[in-house]
């Protein structure tokens, strides 16, 4: 995994300042192998009950936790029981690992 103690504290602070209800956080995508080099930083933040305005809470945790882990690409996926689940969904639960 790409990312230090230091990075996965900061993105989970980040996060829970915006989302405390979320119930998980994954990181999936390219920052899970130790070979690649760059890449943006993919994430899944779950919650429990229905999310309103995803689009707007999903742009506002990806600038907050680009901000918080030194301006980094960051895009963030959310899964809710309101929101339709996607193939990324499937990838990101499947080879994602819980921070």
């Amino acid at each position: 995994m790409r990312l230090s103690p230091q990075n996965i504290a900061a993105l989970r602070e980040a996060i829970g300042s915006i989302a405390p209800d979320a119930t998980a956080i994954r990181l999936f995508g390219s920052r899970l192998d130790d070979q690649a080099r760059g890449g943006d930083v993919d994430l899944m933040i779950d919650f429990d009950h229905p999310v309103e305005h995803p689009a707007a809470l999903s742009a506002r945790l990806a600038v907050r936790v680009s901000r918080a882990i030194g301006d980094r690409q960051v895009d963030v996926l959310l899964r809710a029981p309101n929101l339709t689940q996607s193939a990324i969904h499937r990838i990101a639960l499947e080879e994602g690992v819980l921070l």
